[in-house]
C-alpha cells in the first residue's frame, strides 16, 4: 500500500508532466500508424499537395482538438463578446490577462501537433514525398543535370536506388528531414527550458509560496467540481419532489448570475494586491478566494435567509 501510495502521489505531483508524455506517446503511435499503413506517396506531380497534407493537415486537426478539450480555452471565450459583460467584467482593462492564460493554454494545445510534426520528420516519408515536388528541390537537385531530372525527382519516395544516385553528390532529401526534425526537437526543448527559466525568474512569490498556490488551484478546481454537482444535485432533487408531489419549493440559495460573472473573471496571481475593504495586505489565490474574503456579510445573509436544505429533506421525508 505505501508503494501504491507513492505512485499516485508522484503522477499527482507531476500530472502535468505525464499528460504531455502520454500524449506525445499516442501522437508518435498514431503518426507511425499514418506513415507505414495509410500513407502512399503518388510520385507524380501531387507529390507537394499529399505529403505536405499528410505532414500538416493532422497537426492541425491536433491543434484544433488541444484547443477544444481545454476548459481554460471556454473560460477564455464565454461571454467574451457580450458588450455588457465586456464592460463590468473587462479583465484588468487590457489584454495582459487574457495573454497570461491563453499563452499556457497554447502552449498545451501545440504539445500534441508538435509532436506529429517532429516524428514525421524523422521518420521521413512525408516531408521527402513533399519536398520531391518541390520547385525549390527541382533546383537543388537538378542543376546542369539534364531535363529528366525532374520525371526522377518526383519518383524517388518510391525508389530507393534512384534516391540514391539522385542524392550521391547532395544531401538527400531522408536526410534533410532527419536534421529538421532533429532541430525542431532541439527548439522546442530550448524555447521551453528558456520561457521557463524567464516566468520563474520574474515571479513575485517564492518558490514554496507559488507552489502553494498551484496545489490550491487544483484543489479548488477539484473541490468546486464536486460541491457543484451536490448542489445541482439536490436543486434538481427539490424540483422534481415538488413537481411530483405538489408542493411548494423550500427556499434554497442558488448565486446570483453577478456572483457567477464576478468568479469567471480571469484572474492572474498577485501577491500585493489590497483587500477592498481593508488597509492591511491580504492575498487572494483565485477569484472565488478574492469573492469569498470581500462578500463575507452578503454571504452570511443569504445563508440566514435560505432555509437549510436539511430541513427541506426531512419535510420531503415526513410527506
Amino acid at each position: 500500500m505505501d508503494g501504491l501510495h507513492k505512485v499516485v502521489d508522484f503522477c499527482v505531483r507531476h500530472q502535468t508532466i505525464l499528460g504531455c508524455t502520454t500524449v506525445s506517446l499516442l501522437t508518435a503511435a498514431s503518426e507511425h500508424i499514418f506513415s507505414s499503413a495509410v500513407f502512399k506517396c503518388p510520385c507524380n506531380s501531387k507529390n507537394i499537395i499529399y505529403g505536405s497534407s499528410f505532414l500538416l493537415a493532422p497537426a492541425f486537426v491536433l491543434l484544433l482538438i488541444g484547443f477544444v478539450v481545454n476548459p481554460s480555452t471556454w473560460h477564455l471565450l464565454t461571454g467574451r463578446c457580450s458588450s455588457e459583460n465586456h464592460v463590468k467584467y473587462s479583465p484588468g482593462g487590457n489584454c495582459a490577462c487574457f495573454c497570461q492564460v491563453f499563452l499556457p493554454v497554447t502552449a498545451k494545445a501545440s504539445v500534441a501537433p508538435l509532436t506529429w510534426i517532429a516524428v514525421a520528420l524523422l521518420g521521413a516519408n512525408f516531408y521527402e514525398c513533399a519536398a520531391s515536388g518541390s520547385s525549390l528541390m527541382e533546383t537543388f537537385f537538378c542543376k546542369n543535370n539534364g531535363t529528366d531530372c525532374r520525371d526522377q525527382l518526383l519518383k524517388v519516395p518510391c525508389d530507393e536506388e534512384l534516391s540514391a544516385k539522385i542524392s550521391s553528390e547532395r544531401l538527400s532529401l531522408h536526410v534533410q528531414s532527419q536534421l529538421i526534425g532533429c532541430f525542431l526537437i532541439a527548439s522546442i526543448m530550448t524555447g521551453t527550458l528558456i520561457s521557463t527559466c524567464v516566468r520563474r525568474c520574474y515571479s513575485p512569490v517564492s518558490y514554496l509560496q507559488l507552489r502553494y498556490y498551484e496545489i490550491y488551484t487544483k484543489k479548488e478546481e477539484e473541490l468546486f467540481e464536486i460541491k457543484a454537482k451536490e448542489h445541482a444535485t439536490k436543486l434538481a432533487e427539490r424540483n422534481t419532489n415538488c413537481f411530483f408531489e405538489a408542493t411548494d419549493p423550500a427556499p434554497f440559495h442558488i448565486p446570483s448570475s453577478e456572483d457567477w460573472q464576478k468568479i469567471s473573471i480571469l484572474y492572474t496571481f498577485n501577491p500585493q494586491k489590497l483587500h477592498d475593504n481593508c488597509n492591511s495586505q491580504e492575498q487572494y489565490y483565485s477569484k472565488l478566494h478574492e469573492f469569498v474574503s470581500t462578500n463575507r456579510g452578503s454571504s452570511t445573509k443569504c445563508n440566514e435567509e435560505s432555509q437549510p436544505l436539511t430541513e427541506f429533506q426531512d419535510e420531503t421525508q415526513a410527506s
